[in-house]
């Protein structure tokens, strides 16, 4: 990705769940979430790589646009898709994304290591739970993380 003489390859993985990881992602309009979620990294200027979903969370790898931060696109993206998916009363009494995500940074020699993980999903989570796999990710990624923090469930 280029402008103004700037050049930058910076492949992102990021995932969020579902607040409360509740799984209310039904498999009836994933794909128009997905797809959904693809326009808004494409109208952002980002190039989607892979995307994948479980009914409580959500994976993407993206090619990062440097001109917006990683922050700004997961905001943009999670209010744009539960605007969306509560207008189309997809998910019965509201949806919400949990506050909070993870992004990881990866290497161009990990592209197929990590898109194969993101399409495998549903294989990858019958022997893990989410929260397992998140954890694994962030002590993977040496990322020092606070167990009350990490997508919390109702009080």
């Amino acid at each position: 990705m280029a402008s103004n003489n700037t050049y930058s390859q910076l492949y992102i993985h990021i995932v969020f769940a579902v607040k409360y990881r509740m799984a209310l992602i039904e498999d009836t309009w994933a794909e128009r979430l997905r797809m959904y979620i693809t326009s808004i990294i494409q109208n952002q200027g980002h190039k989607l790589i892979a995307i994948n979903n479980m009914p409580d969370h959500l994976h993407l790898f993206i090619g990062l646009n440097p001109n917006q931060s990683i922050s700004e696109i997961v905001r943009i993206m999670k209010s744009d898709s539960s605007e969306w998916i509560n207008k189309q009363k997809l998910a019965n009494g509201g949806f919400q994304w949990q506050e909070g995500y993870g992004a990881f940074s990866n290497s161009r020699s990990q592209i197929d290591k990590v898109v194969n993980y993101i399409a495998n999903q549903q294989e990858h989570h019958r022997k893990i739970t989410f929260l397992d796999e998140y954890r694994k990710m962030l002590n993977d990624f040496n990322i020092e993380f606070d167990e009350q923090y990490i997508f919390k469930l109702p009080q």
